[in-house]
């Protein structure tokens, strides 16, 4: 009998539990489900397991990455397609990463759709009203997206998607990415004119170092006044207390948020017994025109199924074969100078 590839799961949810228990059809993994995120104090969990599975709020750096290698994990697989939770640059050579790239990028689009929706409609304002059996339509004006510029900042797959769910509403489409898509038939402007000229601005790119912090004082300062700002993607794009102050000038007339910068420590948790720690978090979630939910776009179940085949079809290719197409690593990622198209380990 096949030796079973041990998986120490972390930050997990019944959701998660569920689906990845289906998943695992042949009975290939045996895995340990942890409700705690990875981070210093917790790899440990991890010793004797054969790979960990992570998410978006789960810290891997120098110590981490030591820790597993020295517990014997010899691969660490996200169940997500963001990677700026790991320290790549430190891992590669020592321990081997994969993604998942693509699960539902239309979960995150429609979501990006629902929360504009649900801005500019006042669609929230008016469900609590009627719970009360108040039928009032004060305050409730909204305006049309048709003929509305838009700024998508990141045409990836989810970006091309929310562009075409966009063109469908007659909105004009603008957009930035440092790598154009060729052939694409989308409009692609600098930032600055980016920020000059949407209506609407909604985020679908990765973190780095090089866009952290992309909306802060400076730049919203060139942004039209009473823009609306979208962010599915990751929270750190933009500075908050910076979101802030543009919400109480009235610089910015609307943020949707599904991500925070500061989320690992909140989101995924039920605080509503509790006072919330996070000032800034607390005072936006207070502003009328903020709508925050917390990390959920990818949440559907076509994305849950999704995540949980891939993660572990990764897994199990990269212990029968040496190799996975889904691998991350500093060389690729970084560099940009990898010629092998993960036919092989990347090292």
């Amino acid at each position: 009998m096949e030796e079973k590839i041990r998986i120490s799961f972390f930050d997990a949810k019944e959701y998660d539990k569920d689906s990845f228990n289906l998943a695992n059809t042949d009975d290939m993994f045996e895995i340990k489900f942890f409700d705690t995120k990875l981070s210093e104090d917790t790899y440990k969990l991890a010793a004797g397991s054969d790979v960990v599975c992570i998410f978006v709020n789960d810290e891997v750096n120098k110590e981490v990455i030591d820790g597993l290698i020295q517990s014997g994990v010899k691969l660490i697989a996200l169940r997500c397609a963001g990677y700026n939770n790991v320290d790549i640059e430190y891992a590669f050579g020592k321990i081997h990463i994969v993604n998942v790239p693509a699960y539902s990028p239309y979960a995150v689009a429609e979501h990006a759709m629902a929360l504009l929706l649900t801005s500019i409609r006042r669609i929230h304002k008016a469900y609590i009203r009627t719970k009360d059996f108040n039928f009032s339509l004060n305050g409730l004006t909204g305006f049309d997206l048709h003929g509305k510029t838009i700024g998508v900042v990141g045409t990836g797959k989810i970006g091309r998607i929310f562009i075409d769910i966009c063109r469908g509403f007659g909105m004009h489409v603008i957009a930035y990415d440092k790598f154009p898509a060729q052939d694409s038939g989308i409009t692609y402007v600098t930032l600055e004119e980016l920020w000059e000229r949407s209506d609407i601005i909604s985020f679908h790119c990765p973190l780095t170092d090089e866009n952290k912090h992309m909306v802060n004082s400076d730049t919203i300062k060139k942004m039209k006044k009473g823009v609306v700002l979208l962010n599915t993607s990751r929270g750190a794009l933009i500075d908050s207390e910076a979101l802030l102050e543009g919400i109480k000038i009235r610089q910015i007339g609307a943020a949707c948020l599904d991500v925070y910068e500061e989320e690992s420590d909140v989101f995924f948790h039920d605080f509503s017994g509790h006072i919330v720690a996070d000032d800034t978090l607390a005072r936006l979630i207070s502003m009328p025109n903020v709508i925050v939910t917390s990390h959920q776009a990818f949440l559907t179940k076509e994305a849950l199924t999704n995540i949980a085949d891939t993660t572990c079809s990764n897994i199990e290719i990269f212990f029968k074969e040496g190799r996975c197409s889904n691998e991350v690593c500093y060389k690729c990622t970084k560099l940009g100078n990898c010629k092998q198209e993960h036919k092989e380990k990347c090292f």
